[in-house]
């Protein structure tokens, strides 16, 4: 199964089977011909979940700071059509959404250069359409650019507006408890504009960074 999920919270299901075969020059098939996706939704995370392999839960953050986990049996039955993986306040989207096993160390990143790194056993499981709970607090301007698995031996990327960038190995972050305002990984200037994004990534780990104009 491929379930893809939207800025909305809302995810949908498709078998792999489902989406057409295409060349490695193809433009690809519109999602919205295959699934019954929103005019104004756009899919933030795709990910696979295959019979047979060890289920765990799906974590989910979203702009507003906030995290939810949820088994992955809860997604099995799927209707076309969608349904909600998280409910979210006005104004809130979802920002990601990866594959944890209970023990998984979570990173949040801000675009005013914040960082918090918690273990998943601080967020208990929660039924579908739960809201979920706060990760980070976030200040008034502030919202969440980047949720991802903390590795020991790998390292935070982080990348401003203005294409100014940093490497930070994820053992210099200590383990918080969730919920506070978390450590400043990045000072933030006119000169560096605020952060757009982030990732973890290995050390010879090949990265792509792409602007506004598709470059």
């Amino acid at each position: 199964d491929v379930l893809f999920f939207t800025n909305r919270g809302r995810v949908y299901k498709l078998r792999a089977y489902e989406i057409p075969d295409a060349g490695r020059q193809a433009k690809g098939t519109n999602l919205i011909n295959i699934i019954a996706i929103e005019p104004d939704e756009k899919i933030q995370t795709v990910l696979t979940v295959a019979d047979g392999k060890k289920e765990g839960f799906l974590f989910m953050g979203t702009k507003q700071g906030i995290v939810k986990k949820t088994p992955v049996s809860e997604f099995k039955n799927l209707r076309k059509n969608g349904l909600i993986a998280i409910s979210l306040k006005d104004g809130d989207e979802l920002l990601k959404v990866k594959n944890t096993y209970g023990d998984a160390n979570i990173m949040m990143v801000t675009q005013n250069g914040y960082a918090v790194k918690f273990n998943e056993k601080n967020v208990r499981h929660m039924g579908r359409t739960a809201s979920g709970v706060k990760a980070i607090n976030l200040k008034e301007d502030d919202v969440a650019v980047c949720m991802d698995i903390a590795v020991d031996g790998e390292e935070l990327l982080v990348i401003s507006e203005n294409g100014y960038g940093k490497r930070t190995p994820i053992e210099e972050y200590k383990l918080q408890n969730r919920g506070g305002v978390g450590l400043i990984t990045y000072k933030i200037s006119e000169k560096t504009g605020k952060l757009v994004g982030a990732t973890i990534c290995k050390v010879d780990d090949e990265l792509m960074l792409i602007n506004s104009s598709g470059v």
